[in-house]
């Protein structure tokens, strides 16, 4: 059985930086001390939002990843010595504004939409206000962030970032209509995130944008022309490195699992391919049940699994619904052996409001640990993260959407002269083995395949650590059948 529920110890995770600077590296700390972040705000559209209240997942937690890498790289890019070293750089080589990125020459460089001569806009289209308000603010906080950072170290062919702040609403119609929006005033999407990208797909491949997101999580934004993401993924290729994970250290639990998920956005796809794929690895799903938004009571569903005689339990949807359902299955002294779920509970947020039933559960993941500044570009994420919103907590989809950003810049950069939407977008297509500068494990970001290693986290005393072998686990893809 799961280790009893305990009081969180008083060691949890930091829950900003502020109240744990004394962890970062002390010339990161004075390069970032000072540093202004200008040209980052941007146009807000129906976006202003609540930036203190990013919130879970409606996404069913596409997580994948590949081997361990110390730094991304692609066909387009090579060493060189172009970012950083000037007024206030916070890095040099692989870690400067443009990873070392060797500039292309800005000989031809046109004005375009979303270019002036000062300026490159990007848009950032996330859900911000819907069914969880500011899920996915994270995703715009950490586009700013790098925007900020970049704009006081370097420039693209003499411009600076400006980012555009687009509200998707958690809904398909309201994602179209930004990316419409987009389409007219910015060059590029970068770092979006929205349980229901499949609205704005057609949008931005029509106008030939570039969207560079944080994450994909529906086949329609996968197969628009136009889209890639820093976490690539096939939603219908699910890893197996996890549930051989939990066959090797739980297997009888998972001869009787459970599968809860949220019925919005893509979670039903995307849960119905898990259940198919994990099944094919060896479990067995004997309770497999979506739960409205709305619901409020939870009983019934515990109820179910007790009756059925559930071991494990595996739930997709944002975190603020896992804390109900811990809730309601302690109420019921319902502990299976297993509570698993995706990384959108690896966030402080959830640890805080779980409490002591939060104490014991387990969460897979394809990023480094928040807390290891040993890679120093989680220091630069961290760091630059807190000058953008001061508390703002770290997570999953803010990480790669900084990822997004950079590869954005790196690209750029490359192109010089040559950039355009087109020529940005045929980049795109060749990009391999992306790590974000080592903050996560590499994706195969052009040929948009879900990678096939993760690591396994869990919740001990207030504080998260990786309970997986090495950095990542790797194993084959399961094709589902579903999802895609």
């Amino acid at each position: 059985m799961r280790s009893p529920l305990l009081v969180l110890a008083a060691g949890a995770l930091c829950t900003a930086l502020a109240a744990c600077g004394s962890q970062l590296d002390p010339d990161t700390v004075a390069q970032v001390n000072g540093t202004t972040s200008g040209g980052i705000a941007g146009t807000a559209d129906g976006a202003t939002g609540t930036e203190g209240s990013t919130g879970g997942d409606l996404t069913g937690g596409t997580g994948a990843g590949t081997d361990s890498g110390t730094g991304g790289s692609s066909d387009s890019g090579s060493s060189g010595g172009s970012g950083g070293g000037r007024d206030g750089a916070q890095g040099t080589g692989d870690n400067s504004a443009t990873g070392g990125t060797k500039a292309g020459s800005c000989d031809g460089f046109k004005d375009q939409t979303g270019i002036t001569d000062k300026t490159i806009t990007i848009a950032n289209v996330s859900d911000i206000s819907g069914p969880v308000p500011g899920i996915f603010e994270s995703a715009q906080q950490a586009t700013r962030a790098y925007a900020a950072y970049f704009n006081s170290t370097d420039d693209i062919c003499g411009r600076k970032l400006d980012v555009q702040l687009l509200d998707s609403r958690a809904d398909a119609g309201a994602d179209q209509q930004a990316y419409t929006k987009a389409c007219d005033e910015a060059f590029a999407a970068v770092g979006s995130m929205s349980a229901f990208d499949s609205g704005g797909a057609s949008a931005a491949q029509s106008c030939g944008l570039p969207d560079i997101r944080s994450t994909t999580v529906t086949p329609e934004r996968r197969d628009c022309s136009t889209c890639f993401a820093a976490q690539a993924v096939d939603p219908g290729l699910v890893p197996s490195a996890m549930p051989r994970y939990f066959l090797g250290k739980y297997k009888d639990a998972t001869q009787h699992a459970a599968l809860l998920y949220i019925n919005a956005g893509a979670s039903p796809v995307n849960s119905a391919a898990f259940r198919s794929a994990w099944d094919k690895a060896g479990w067995k799903v004997d309770y497999f049940q979506g739960i409205d938004v709305s619901e409020f009571n939870y009983s019934p569903y515990v109820q179910q699994m007790k009756d059925k005689g559930i071991k494990l339990v595996v739930y997709v949807g944002p975190y603020q619904n896992t804390v109900k359902l811990l809730d309601a299955m302690k109420q019921q002294g319902f502990d299976p052996d297993v509570f698993l779920q995706d990384s959108t509970i690896y966030d402080q947020r959830f640890v805080d409001e779980a409490g002591a039933n939060g104490d014991g559960v387990f969460a897979y993941s394809t990023t480094g640990m928040f807390d290891d500044f040993s890679i120093k570009e989680m220091q630069l994420y961290r760091s630059w993260l807190d000058q953008v919103k001061p508390g703002a907590v770290p997570n999953f989809y803010g990480l790669y959407a900084w990822s997004a950003a950079r590869l954005f810049v790196e690209q750029s950069v490359a192109l010089g002269g040559k950039l355009t939407r087109a020529s940005l977008v045929d980049a795109m297509k060749s990009v391999k083995n992306w790590t974000g500068n080592g903050l996560h494990s590499p994706q195969q970001v052009g040929s948009k395949t879900t990678a096939n290693c993760q690591s396994v986290l869990q919740l001990d005393g207030g504080k998260w650590r990786r309970v997986s072998s090495g950095n990542y686990m790797c194993a084959p893809l399961i094709d589902s059948g579903t999802g895609s």
